[in-house]
């Protein structure tokens, strides 16, 4: 492929994405995301079926005010019904309806689909692939052919799959998609397949793949290798079944592996910002495994690997995590050595060497603690609380008076509640809240951010998003020690605490309170460097 060829760029996250079980976007959801994708330069953003439900329509009539800069938005629906007037059919009245430039059309590619689910014939089939792009065209819309089955198609009848998408291409359709639809196709037969198409189409040509057997990327990328330029996919691979192919992944192998004509180096630096902002209004959490976006896709662990990765970052790196605006973690546990732990030091101090008094006491304690059953390697909000304190630079935020935590059942709900009071000072001044949970925790929780939130607003910003428990001595029974790791995000960055305790709710304070203060440091320290800029 020429590398100066343009690749568009087409996601569905808000429309395929929105069809994974969990997932249930918001009007509101729904321009936010829209806002975020234009910043990234998507090249099109397929929203909705304005044709599926209420939501659908109420977006599009907001959408008229977006006033995207470089994305254009696109409306999904299918061709025509059997044995219906393209100037009647329900779903082409409200694509046209929805107000976009563009529409993206899915017709069946696929005999067996024709004959089987639709129940009509192939030459019907066929017609009504033709009959609703010229009607939508005519309209003045552009449409964007998605070639449903195209590839199960073609292998059952090569030719009336082929058929189907050259209709769609004389009918002026200005892009053919061909889409793995049940994403059991590998990347070979995706390649050779796509090659043979390449030979008849002579408009955009892109593909559409779902992840059934966890190669939606590597299709997707055989599918450049073998001539498309136009490639479709979700932010966090969200979708259907199994989802769809990964944007997130896809964008910077099109970029920095391919070298591919897609989004300038600047661009590129916030996709890592996007895809956690994406997961935070899709109410998923971003996996840590996630290639180049996750918090573990530059995370090295082990001693080796660290002090090799310090010397020269290509020795476990494939790329810098800085072109995709990602950072590099080295994790604490009891597999480093002492170069990861000067490394987490020099990150707040860096003119501490490794051979200072400072840095030699941090050790014994980290170490101390990990007898005591810390485990840091994913808590690196507690790891740098202790560096400070050992250090000097830590002042408290709060003081606690006393807390209570009252649980119920059966409740008012039916459920097991929990009620807990909180009396805290800041500055000589007490607060006492109370809040209500589904548990002692999640009470704990709401009762501490309701009482600071009244001295440090911006805490409102910070939610919970993950709380593990580990029982860490079984054969003590119910005097076991148990550790508590929670993961805290404020909608931009996340990060993670620890607590270690005989009791659960011990534990989970000790996390929740190195959560918050950690949110406060940063926030002062973003502050301060604000003031010198």
């Amino acid at each position: 492929m020429n590398n100066e060829q343009k690749i568009y760029i087409f996601d569905s996250t808000l429309r395929d994405g929105a069809q994974a079980q969990g997932i249930s976007f918001s009007v509101h959801d729904k321009i936010k995301i829209c806002k975020i994708l234009d910043s990234l330069n998507i090249d099109y953003i397929e929203a909705g079926n304005p044709s599926s439900n209420p939501k659908d329509v109420e977006f599009f009539n907001m959408a008229k005010e977006l006033n995207l800069k470089n994305s254009k938005l696109v409306a999904f629906g299918s061709t025509r019904k059997v044995a219906t007037k393209v100037e009647e059919d329900i779903n082409l009245k409200n694509l046209i309806k929805a107000n976009t430039q563009i529409v993206t059309l899915f017709g069946k590619s696929s005999r067996f689909q024709v004959e089987q689910i639709l129940k009509t014939t192939l030459e019907e089939n066929l017609n009504m692939i033709k009959e609703s792009i010229e009607y939508l065209i005519s309209k003045g819309l552009e449409v964007i052919f998605d070639g449903e089955h195209f590839f199960n198609g073609y292998i059952e009848d090569k030719d009336y799959a082929l058929k189907s998408i050259l209709i769609a291409q004389n009918a002026g359709a200005k892009a053919i998609v061909l889409c793995d639809t049940n994403g059991g196709m590998l990347p070979n037969e995706i390649f050779e397949i796509v090659k043979d198409v390449k030979k008849y189409i002579n408009i955009q040509l892109g593909i559409h793949c779902h992840n059934d057997m966890g190669v939606a990327v590597a299709n997707s990328i055989s599918a450049i290798n073998a001539g498309v330029n136009h490639i479709q996919g979700t932010f966090l691979g969200v979708g259907e079944r199994c989802g769809n192919a990964n944007l997130s992944t896809i964008l910077p192998i099109l970029k920095f592996k391919l070298g591919l004509n897609i989004l300038d180096d600047n661009i590129m630096k916030n996709l890592t910002v996007v895809s956690r902002h994406i997961s935070e209004i899709s109410n998923l959490k971003l996996r840590d495994d996630f290639p180049y976006v996750g918090s573990s896709a530059f995370a090295h662990k082990g001693g080796m690997h660290i002090d090799a990765v310090l010397k020269n970052s290509n020795a476990y790196e494939h790329i810098s995590p800085n072109l995709v605006g990602n950072s590099r973690r080295f994790l604490i546990s009891e597999v480093s050595g002492k170069s990861n732990i000067v490394k987490e030091v020099q990150k707040i101090f860096p003119k501490l060497s490794k051979d200072s008094n400072e840095v030699k006491i941090i050790t014994k304690r980290l170490k101390e603690l990990e007898h005591e059953g810390y485990q840091f390697e994913g808590a690196e909000g507690s790891i740098e609380l202790v560096i400070r304190k050992v250090i000097g630079k830590y002042k408290a935020f709060f003081t606690l008076n006393s807390f209570k935590v009252i649980g119920e059942q059966p409740s008012h709900t039916g459920n097991f509640s929990s009620t807990a009071i909180i009396n805290i000072e800041v500055d000589g001044k007490s607060e006492v809240t109370a809040a209500e949970g589904d548990g002692p925790i999640h009470a704990l929780d709401k009762s501490l951010r309701k009482a600071l939130e009244v001295f440090y607003p911006k805490l409102k910003q910070v939610r919970l998003i993950d709380y593990k428990v580990r029982v860490l001595d079984t054969n003590s029974g119910t005097d076991s020690k148990v550790r508590v790791l929670i993961e805290s995000t404020d909608g931009i960055e996340t990060w993670s605490t620890i607590g270690v305790s005989q009791d659960v709710i011990g534990a989970s304070w000790i996390a929740l309170v190195d959560s918050i203060e950690y949110k406060l440091i940063k926030d002062i320290e973003k502050n301060i460097k604000m003031f010198f800029l």
